[in-house]
């Protein structure tokens, strides 16, 4: 299959060059050129699927013709070896737990699956790989830990100072000696303001092989299609359709489920749900998308005004915005509102959440104020990952499950947000 240009539908690539270069040349991101609709047999097959086998039919309709069916599955065998359980609050109110992979957050799907897939096409390339990310929290130490270790392959992390949590920035920096972490003096629009110039500075791209795992590449972003369909699964209601509300930063995840829903899964509705970095819920109130800079919140890795995936959002839907309003729904809260939420969770049903799950919530909470549904919020990492403002907000200690792996260590910068310096990191070896 080939993948588009979004912003010149006429320029299609291979999936190699797609997963390889991240973006074009222009900076555009790529879409596969047809989305297929898995076959009725599946969904008829669907609650009596495993994780994995479910993660091989939707990602081997779309990767299927690149890359082997034996090298897909080994690649779903390494990636997704953790549960992904769909937790019952109520009868009509469940919460899909993403964070039981290595480091707790749910950007471990997608990371490891990229990992799996850059090895696959690196096997045969004699030259070293360079990936660069931009994180404002989970997806840093998700790839430094997918990424850890691996043979020809370097990894330059980007993210911004004082903005991710304590244990967010050991993931990131005691990972391996293959993997720099730069904290950068700015937000998390710099950090991806640098890897959106890397990329689209053709002179470096010559000199060197890079490529993102950021949400960009749509090899890091596809494979979380998976875990909503795992979700409908689970469910075990066959002939209804569900809503999903999603936490909402770059819109990865959230442009994973669309792609899940064109490939069939009946899903009636998809909540974006964001903190007070709302460029998109105001866009679905008045048609007009205006970015702004990054404000600091408590869901820190929600903190983005200019999503780069919104873009693969208007691709999808041929910017017709009625036609996103009518999948779509957007809301945000303060940071304030999210605090009283974590409380009402935790009174209601005993259940303790972080910042971003909260914030999940609150946006099906709020629709379900007028819509009967079954609703599914995403619960995009563990509580434990922020124990400062959980702690504080209920009067009660959070731990992660298992101590969180590191090494001792550590390969840190501290830089100014600057690509001239950027670029000649990424041009030596580190």
């Amino acid at each position: 299959m080939l993948y588009y240009n979004i912003n010149r539908p006429s320029h299609r690539v291979p999936l190699i060059e797609a997963v390889m270069k991240s973006a074009s040349e222009d900076g555009a991101l790529y879409m596969p050129e047809k989305i297929p609709v898995l076959d009725a047999s599946f969904f008829e097959h669907l609650t009596e699927m495993t994780l994995k086998e479910i993660a091989f039919s939707v990602t081997e309709a779309v990767f299927g013709e690149d890359i082997p069916a034996r090298e897909l599955r080994n690649i779903i065998d390494i990636a997704l070896n953790f549960d992904i359980p769909l937790v019952k609050l109520r009868s009509d109110l469940y919460v899909l737990e993403l964070f039981h992979g290595p480091t707790y957050a749910f950007k471990d799907v997608g990371a490891r699956f990229l990992a799996g897939m850059l090895c696959y096409f690196a096997a045969n390339i004699n030259t070293e790989i360079k990936v660069l990310v931009a994180t404002s929290g989970d997806t840093g130490g998700a790839v430094a830990n997918a990424f850890a270790d691996k043979k020809n392959i370097k990894v330059v992390i980007l993210y911004p100072s004082g903005r991710v949590s304590s244990i967010q920035e050991q993931q990131l920096t005691k990972a391996g000696e293959n993997i720099l972490a730069l904290e950068i003096e700015g937000d998390f629009d710099d950090c991806q303001r640098l890897v959106k110039q890397a990329f689209a500075d053709k002179d470096l791209n010559e000199e060197i092989v890079l490529t993102s795992a950021n949400s960009i590449n749509f090899a890091r972003l596809f494979p979380q299609s998976i875990y909503y369909f795992h979700a409908f699964a689970q469910l075990k209601r066959l002939g209804q359709s569900v809503t999903f509300s999603v936490p909402s930063g770059n819109f990865g995840n959230l442009t994973a489920g669309l792609i899940a829903k064109r490939m069939g899964l009946p899903a009636a509705k998809f909540i974006a749900s964001t903190n007070i970095n709302r460029s998109v819920p105001l866009y679905l109130e008045s048609g007009k998308f205006v970015p702004h800079p990054s404000y600091q919140t408590i869901s820190n890795a929600m903190d983005v005004g200019n999503p780069s995936n919104f873009r693969r959002i208007l691709d999808l839907y041929g910017n017709d915005i009625e036609k996103i309003r009518a999948d779509i729904s957007g809301f945000w809260f303060t940071d304030e509102q999210t605090r009283q939420a974590m409380k009402e969770l935790y009174k209601t049903y005993s259940y303790v959440a972080d910042p971003h799950t909260v914030v999940a919530y609150l946006g099906l909470k709020e629709y379900m104020k007028n819509n009967s549904c079954t609703g599914i919020f995403l619960a995009t990492a563990h509580p434990g990952k922020f124990p400062e403002e959980v702690e504080k907000t209920l009067d009660k200690q959070v731990t992660l499950p298992v101590s969180h792996k590191t090494t001792s260590y550590s390969h840190h910068r501290k830089m100014a947000a600057d690509y001239r310096l950027l670029r000649e990191i990424l041009k030596s070896s580190f």
